[in-house]
């Protein structure tokens, strides 16, 4: 048993793209959808391109949010097809489909695919662990949505049939939510203790960070529990002051 895999789609436009992703979904064994933002769902167009993918279409969920989408989920992979500002892991289809398919069996992992005229954008891709490009002829590299997930998915099918060896984690990986949950912590602890940000980036540098460490639930409680023995240092020495003054 490997992990769940959840395909996730950010603002698709064209009902009948989504239609071709359930489609490519039930072709290789997947079947949880997730659309963020969807321009036109439900529609007669995903019916008539999911050519039988009917439940797959039926199951999905819609949400406003990609962290509501992304939740659960302990492991996230994002569709680039162009240069980044900032460096990021770019790996094949293939890689991340092994490195899925290594996950414990109860951990959920992601596939995010961005819109079908802009893609991804880097808010979401804080979100991701690694990135997957898809290699392609680089004069003409735009692939259509479904054409991506079906060779993701395939890449999946493919490593999820290959015996591996299987090292066992200490704890499962933190899921997107509680990560989220450790980022707003920092954050709040960062401007507690005034910790000058002289880029303007620290927060995306320290989301990069923790993402290419691929943080387990152990170590996210880890780093909150020193975040909640700073806040309650800061706490008591606030207070020992305020008795000093008072006794003055």
């Amino acid at each position: 048993m490997t992990a769940l895999v959840r395909v996730v789609l950010v603002d698709p436009s064209h009902p009948g793209n989504i239609g071709s992703v359930a489609r490519a979904m039930k072709n290789m064994g997947l079947n949880d959808l997730v659309l963020v933002r969807p321009k036109s769902f439900p529609h007669p167009d995903a019916v008539a391109l999911a050519a039988g993918a009917d439940d797959v279409l039926a199951a999905a969920r819609v949400t406003d949010s990609l962290a509501d989408a992304l939740a659960d989920c302990g492991f996230v992979a994002g569709t680039t097809s162009r240069a980044r500002s900032l460096t990021w892991d770019i790996e094949t289809p293939r890689d991340v489909a092994a490195r899925i398919a290594a996950l414990p069996g109860e951990s959920r992992a992601a596939l995010l695919f961005g819109s079908e005229r802009y893609g991804l954008q880097n808010q979401e891709l804080e979100s991701c662990q690694v990135l997957v490009r898809i290699p392609a002829n680089p004069a003409y590299c735009s692939l259509n949505l479904a054409m991506s997930v079906q060779l993701l998915s395939y890449e999946l099918l493919l490593a999820r049939e290959q015996p591996r060896s299987r090292t066992e984690a200490e704890a499962p990986p933190a899921e997107a939510g509680e990560i989220e949950h450790l980022y707003r912590h920092l954050e709040r602890v960062l401007a507690a203790v005034e910790f000058e940000d002289r880029t303007g980036y620290l927060m995306e540098r320290l989301r990069r960070l923790f993402n290419r460490a691929r943080l387990d639930k152990n170590e996210v409680n880890l780093l909150r529990g020193i975040l909640n023995a700073v806040e309650g240092r800061r706490e008591r020495e606030a207070k020992r002051r305020e008795r000093a003054q008072g006794g003055a």
